[in-house]
């Protein structure tokens, strides 16, 4: 009998672990199916599995004593970003690896910015090839994001987010190796971004300014 391949096996825990969180929790799954990993390494990451991703999921303590210049309730942001980016952005979610748009996006000019109030958050030429799957950069643009330490159930991890909204972007992880001028890897969601394209530094100054957008 032939055995499924590895990414089959993995596609199958992640829908199955999907179905039935959505069963615990009573709510509908809306999870896309985890892509293939095939040739990639394993890092440090965020986490995959829903029900993971909502025990990891960062604190939202330390992010409330942060004064950010676009403040929103819930239901102000639920009218401008789409159910995905509000749980990713709002409720510091994950999206499964390999699926994001930003993964494999190689631009060589452009800026990426917040998909919830489209501050500029990373020039094109910060991102590289991390084989994580989630897209990665080495560095940010300066202001642009806020760190905070998140110790949830006791992993030490620095959570990032939108210096303008405080929307979460993702983790950053030191010290890997990776040959970077920063040796840093900015791990954002893709949901968490949209990408502009034009000459670096075109339009870039948006923190601060309020700008609120539906991404």
């Amino acid at each position: 009998m032939r055995l499924p391949s590895f990414p089959t096996l993995i596609r199958t825990f992640y829908t199955i672990t999907n179905a039935t969180t959505a069963r615990f929790l009573n709510s509908p799954a809306s999870q896309k199916t985890l892509g293939s990993s095939r040739g990639t390494i394993v890092h440090k990451s965020m986490p995959t599995i829903p029900f993971l991703g909502s025990l990891f999921s960062s604190s939202a303590q330390s992010k409330a004593m942060t004064d950010y210049p676009v403040k929103k309730s819930d239901d102000e942001w639920r009218a401008v970003l789409n159910k995905e980016q509000f749980r990713i952005l709002r409720t510091a979610g994950t999206e499964p690896p390999y699926t994001g748009a930003y993964d494999k996006h190689s631009p060589t000019t452009g800026t990426y910015t917040c998909a919830g109030c489209h501050a500029p958050l990373y020039r094109a030429t910060h991102k590289f090839k991390s084989g994580c799957g989630w897209p990665a950069y080495f560095d940010s643009i300066p202001g642009a994001v806020t760190r905070h330490t998140d110790t949830t159930f006791g992993m030490a991890r620095t959570e990032i987010v939108c210096s303008n909204c405080g929307g979460h972007l993702g983790h950053v992880f030191k010290g890997e190796g990776y040959p970077t001028p920063t040796d840093e890897r900015h791990c954002v969601n893709s949901i968490s971004l949209t990408f502009r394209e034009g000459e670096e530094g075109e339009g870039e100054g948006g923190v601060g300014k309020g700008k609120v957008g539906g991404g």
